[in-house]
């Protein structure tokens, strides 16, 4: 009977901690974690060189390249590419499959733009969109300022529209045309 009290007790202490240790959900005002990741375009890029171009930058997460919804959402950002990129940002997609499935997942759809890999996880762990069994981040899309602020984050992707709803959401955030 100690024996069952003592595991309950340790079980529930467990719990505890691990949710007073969980992260709070990123929201706009916060600072985005950096991250160094490399792009289905064979260059790797990292969060602090970013802001250095002093533009907006967009992370569209999705879970698993090649399926219907991620495959959507992408050329939904490649439908748009014009608005997008008349617009002072950089943007990319993201996901937690390796290099390798992303590089021929952007291939397979002719992206104008590179697909950043998070293999390991451990950026999505930052940005609180992991899954509970640490296989695939959220399909969630992280707006940062040039300062390195979260300008919004968008948890309701449309992913038929989500490239429209980028370079809209980027205007309403005062993202301006590209300077010349």
């Amino acid at each position: 009977m100690k024996t069952w009290l003592c595991l309950g007790l340790g079980l529930v202490f467990a719990l505890s901690a691990g949710l007073l240790n969980a992260a709070e959900p990123l929201k706009a005002g916060d600072a985005a974690p950096d991250f160094e990741l490399k792009g289905s375009d064979g260059k790797t890029y990292k969060l602090s060189e970013l802001q250095k171009t002093n533009k907006a930058i967009v992370v569209a997460w999705f879970p698993r390249a090649f399926t219907g919804g991620c495959t959507k959402e992408c050329k939904s950002m490649k439908e748009n590419s014009a608005s997008l990129k008349g617009l002072d940002a950089a943007y990319f997609t993201a996901s937690t499959d390796d290099v390798e499935k992303n590089t021929k997942f952007a291939e397979s759809l002719s992206l104008d733009y590179p697909i950043l890999s998070d293999p390991d996880g451990k950026v999505a762990k930052a940005y609180g969109i992991l899954n509970a069994a640490g296989t695939a981040a959220g399909r969630v899309t992280f707006y940062i300022g040039a300062d390195g602020k979260l300008l919004h984050v968008d948890k309701a992707v449309k992913t038929d529209s989500h490239g429209a709803d980028i370079a809209t959401k980027l205007k309403e955030l005062g993202v301006g045309a590209k300077k010349s």
